[in-house]
């Protein structure tokens, strides 16, 4: 018997956890042309809907770098306090409208010092710019709560700048830290420091892995860096042959490290070849405890309801199934577990009882 199709207005009342999303990655289009405008930045196209259709075409060209080197424009307009404060904000608004009630937003302090901010003012002002944003939606009835990780870029040598930040910050609203940037060349032990560090601090952390690289890659993050949850990961599956798991991907299963799953985006820089093949689903039906996200929502044209859109109408996804992987996301946030908790029982149970 075929499940009963969802609705879009459905899914987007449901209640949502995004683990793995960029705010360099989900401006507003139209805010983009307008900062660029006040700093005589030169943008593809000033047309809004135009320029969101380039992000989505260069973001479609199944290349990592070139997927990557679509956050100029972003990043232009987010180097000083204003650019900072408005962007932030308006990325929590659009959370809570998509239903969203947790997320976690990642960005690299470093990327946004070109226009005179230092690294503590970069941290201090999207802080304020989120909290801007959790007060109005709060205030509208959409309650969303924002964490933030901060990210070194891995292929330059601030990393350890951007473990000490996290390590500040820990208690004023940043919850973990990540490395991101180009995978392939850059490995994550290259910054073994930098995770001893955090560690030492008790400081959680993910890390970009099984992306753009295979196996080696996530094993380092894992088993040499210590990291609690994996960035995409979706080339475990290399690991796992007619449904027998290799040795890493049984630690992954059975040891529930959390896998950071962004198909939308993964079909654009080439780690999957659809939404139904998609491995998220596969390794769903295996155990694996897997997260839906959307990377960058502007870039990848996304949206969490989005994402489960898809889900549903091409690899047959239910309600169930996006019950679980909300409660596998709040379960691996990087918050207290009374929290965790409270968010579970509180508002991700009763959004999905119908």
């Amino acid at each position: 018997m075929t499940a009963p199709r969802i609705d879009t207005e459905t899914l987007r009342r449901l209640p949502k956890a995004v683990l793995h999303d960029h705010l360099d990655g989900g401006l507003r289009p139209a805010t983009v042309v307008e900062l660029s405008a006040e700093i005589g930045h030169t943008l593809p196209t000033t047309d809004p809907d135009a320029l969101a259709a380039w992000y989505v075409e260069a973001a479609n060209s199944g290349d990592l770098v070139r997927y990557i080197a679509t956050f100029e424009h972003t990043l232009a307009v987010m180097q000083s306090r204003e650019g900072l404060l408005r962007t932030a904000e308006e990325y929590v608004l659009d959370l809570a409208a998509d239903g969203v009630v947790y997320a976690e937003t990642r960005y690299a302090p470093e990327l946004m010092v070109n226009g005179g901010l230092t690294l503590n003012e970069v941290v201090e002002t999207v802080q304020e710019g989120l909290a801007a944003g959790m007060a109005k939606a709060a205030a509208a009835g959409t309650p969303v709560r924002v964490g933030t990780l901060l990210c070194g870029m891995r292929m330059f040598d601030r990393v350890g700048e951007a473990a000490g930040l996290a390590v500040t910050y820990r208690d004023s609203g940043v919850v973990g830290f990540d490395i991101a940037g180009a995978e392939d060349g850059f490995p994550p032990a290259d910054h073994l420091a930098a995770f001893e560090h955090l560690r030492r601090e008790s400081v959680p952390f993910t890390i970009h892995a099984g992306e753009a690289h295979g196996l080696p890659s996530i094993h380092q993050a894992l088993q040499v860096c210590g990291a609690q949850r994996i960035g995409h990961g979706v080339r475990i599956t290399e690991d796992i042959v007619d449904g027998k798991l290799g040795r890493l991907a049984g630690w992954v299963r059975d040891r529930r490290v959390p896998l950071e799953m962004c198909p939308t985006s993964n079909l654009q820089t080439g780690c999957a070849t659809s939404i139904a093949e998609h491995p998220i689903t596969a390794l769903k039906d295996l155990g694996f405890r897997v997260t839906l996200n959307t990377d960058n929502r502007l870039v990848s044209g996304t949206t969490m309801t989005r994402e489960m859109s898809l889900l549903v109408e091409e690899a047959g996804w239910t309600l169930d199934d996006l019950r679980t992987v909300t409660l596998n996301a709040v379960k691996s946030a990087f918050i207290p577990f009374d929290e965790r908790n409270a968010l579970v029982a509180d508002v991700i149970l009763p959004g999905y009882a119908g």
